[in-house]
């Protein structure tokens, strides 16, 4: 028998790093394509949105549809059974990555993650740090190897960004794209009408060369 398609649901984890419009934006986001959230904020997660926004608490978990406390270990996210698309984590600190590495979990937004991974789900962390000492990229090998998906907000430019909002809405439609999910109107390579293609390059390229030998 064929299994039926997993619901249209999502856990997002939002920890301590800095980063955290990365969340605010994904649950927006997420809202706007249908998908159901299921939210976990770890206690630095909510220092972090005093620190970097003018949201309340409040305002932040009206932003998704069921919203669980870091310790609530009994929720339905910290069980297999409760089927879903996978977890974001947006953004991820070190400290988070590192759990997940180890499979030491001290709270429900490890313990999903570490949920997630054993079964078989898609599980993308967006982690935050800079510069990176040895033990970060060897927590990110192994979490890889376990079959995360290290998802690092890293902006790009050749989309032309004109503001913040901009550089968030990019790196977070690509970390969204792990899911099989498309950010609405989020600028692509070799898409639009800005598209360069390969050929034109190459055709500049020629005539470069050719002025140079006149």
């Amino acid at each position: 028998m064929k299994q039926s398609d997993p619901p249209r649901r999502l856990i997002v984890g939002i920890t301590g790093a800095t980063g955290v419009i990365y969340g605010i934006r994904a649950l927006q986001v997420l809202r706007e394509l249908g998908i159901e959230t299921h939210l976990v904020v770890s206690r630095a997660g909510e220092m972090t949105r005093e620190y970097e926004t003018q949201l309340s608490r409040r305002d932040l978990h009206a932003l998704a549809d069921v919203v669980y406390p870091i310790n609530d270990v009994g929720a339905a996210i910290a069980s297999g059974s409760f089927r879903t698309m996978g977890m974001l984590i947006a953004p991820c600190s070190v400290r988070s990555l590192a759990e997940v590495a180890t499979g030491v979990t001290t709270s429900l937004l490890t313990r999903a993650a570490d949920v997630v991974l054993k079964e078989r789900r898609t599980l993308v962390m967006m982690v935050r740090e800079a510069p990176l000492h040895a033990g970060h990229l060897r927590n990110m090998l192994t979490a890889t190897e376990m079959g995360a998906i290290i998802h690092p907000p890293v902006p790009a430019f050749y989309t032309n960004p004109k503001s913040i909002d901009d550089i968030v809405d990019q790196s977070l439609g690509r970390a969204l794209d792990c899911f099989g999910l498309d950010m609405p109107n989020m600028p692509r390579w070799g898409e639009g009408p800005n598209a360069v293609e390969i050929g034109d390059i190459d055709d500049d390229d020629d005539q470069a060369d050719q002025d140079s030998k006149r």
